[in-house]
C-alpha cells in the first residue's frame, strides 16, 4: 500500500495512491496515528477504498506523509563511495545526527536557501518509517519494526555543518527535510537493500547508486538506535547518501534559487523540489 497525506483544497487528508490517482482513506486521523494503530486501521482503510472516488494526483497537493515525526534521525558516511569523496575513513561505529522536526517539507514543495546559510547541498536517501515501539531490537528482528519506506533529500547547509563537529544545525534549516511522496508499506518492498537510488539537478544526473552499498544496512541501523532509545511509530530515519554531492565536485556546485532537485528510489517514487531564496 502507498499511504499518503494530501490536500485537495479542504485541508490535509490521508489517502492511498493507486496508479496515478489518490483515493481517500475515509478516516480522519493523520498518517502517524494510523501507523500507531495499523492492525486496526488497515482493514478499515481497505474497506473504505472500495467506494472511494479516485482523484488524479495532479489535482491535489501531496504533503509530507508525516508532518510532525517524534524523531528524525539521519546517518552520515554510510556509502563507501561517499566516504571516499569526502576524504574520510569508513567509520567503525555508526555516525548519527538529528534533523529538526521543523525541517520537514513536502515532496514537491520549495526548499529555501536561508539568508544566513547560502551553501546548500542535496543528499538523496532512502527513508525508513518506524511502525512499532522498538527498544533493544536485534538486527535479525528489525524488519518487523519497519512500517514502510519512502524517498528523502537530506538537504544540508555545508558551512554550518562543517564549522563545528556537530552536524545537526547544518542539517536542520527550515524545509531541509523533504520526504515522501508517500510511504510504501514494508510488505510491498521485497528487499530494501536492492533498490536503485539517484539524484538529478536540473535534469543532470549527480548521484547514482544502489541501497545494496549501504555500509550499515537498515536493520543494523535500527538495532543500533534502539539500543540507545525507544523508537516510536512514525519516527523517521534517513539511511545515508551515495557519492555525487555538490560539495565534493571540482569546483564545488552548491544549489541556487531556481534549481530543481529530483531524488528517486526504485519502487518508492520520487520527490522534486525547487530551490528558492528565503524571503
Amino acid at each position: 500500500m502507498k499511504l499518503a497525506m494530501y490536500d485537495a483544497g479542504a485541508g490535509p487528508r490521508a489517502g492511498v495512491i493507486v496508479g496515478d490517482d489518490v483515493l481517500d482513506a475515509g478516516v480522519s486521523a493523520p498518517v502517524i496515528e494510523l501507523i500507531a494503530d495499523w492492525d486496526r486501521a488497515r482493514p478499515l482503510i481497505e474497506a473504505n477504498l472500495a467506494g472511494a472516488r479516485a482523484i488524479p494526483s495532479t489535482d491535489v497537493r501531496l504533503l509530507a506523509p508525516i508532518a510532525r515525526p517524534g524523531k528524525i534521525f539521519a546517518i552520515g558516511l554510510n556509502y563507501a563511495d561517499h566516504i571516499a569523496e569526502s576524504a574520510m575513513e569508513t567509520p567503525a561505529h555508526q555516525v548519527w545526527f538529528t534533523k529538526a522536526v521543523t525541517s520537514v517539507n513536502g515532496p514537491y514543495d520549495p526548499v529555501l536557501i536561508a539568508r544566513a546559510a547560502p551553501f546548500v547541498d542535496y543528499e538523496a536517501e532512502m527513508v525508513v518509517v518506524i511502525g512499532k515501539r522498538a527498544k533493544h531490537v536485534a538486527r535479525a528482528d528489525a524488519a518487523a519494526y519497519i512500517f514502510g519506506y519512502c524517498v528523502g533529500n537530506d538537504v544540508t547547509e555545508r558551512m554550518w555543518q562543517h564549522r563545528t563537529t556537530q552536524w545537526s544545525l547544518g542539517k536542520s534549516f527550515d524545509t531541509h527535510a523533504p520526504f515522501g511522496p508517500w510511504i510504501t508499506t514494508a510488505d510491498d518492498v521485497a528487499d530494501p537493500h536492492a533498490l536503485a537510488i539517484e539524484c538529478r539537478v536540473n535534469g543532470e544526473l549527480r548521484q547514482s547508486s544502489n541501497t545494496s552499498h549501504l555500509v550499515f544496512d537498515v536493520f543494523a541501523q535500527i538495532e543500533h538506535l534502539s539500543a540507545a532509545m525507544t523508537l516510536e511509530p512514525g519516527d523517521v530515519i534517513f539511511t545515508g547518501t551515495p557519492a555525487g554531492v555538490g560539495a565534493a565536485m571540482d569546483p564545488r556546485q552548491f544549489l541556487k534559487a531556481g534549481d530543481v532537485v529530483r531524488c528517486n528510489v526504485e519502487g518508492l517514487g520520487y520527490i522534486e523540489n525547487t530551490l528558492a531564496a528565503e524571503a
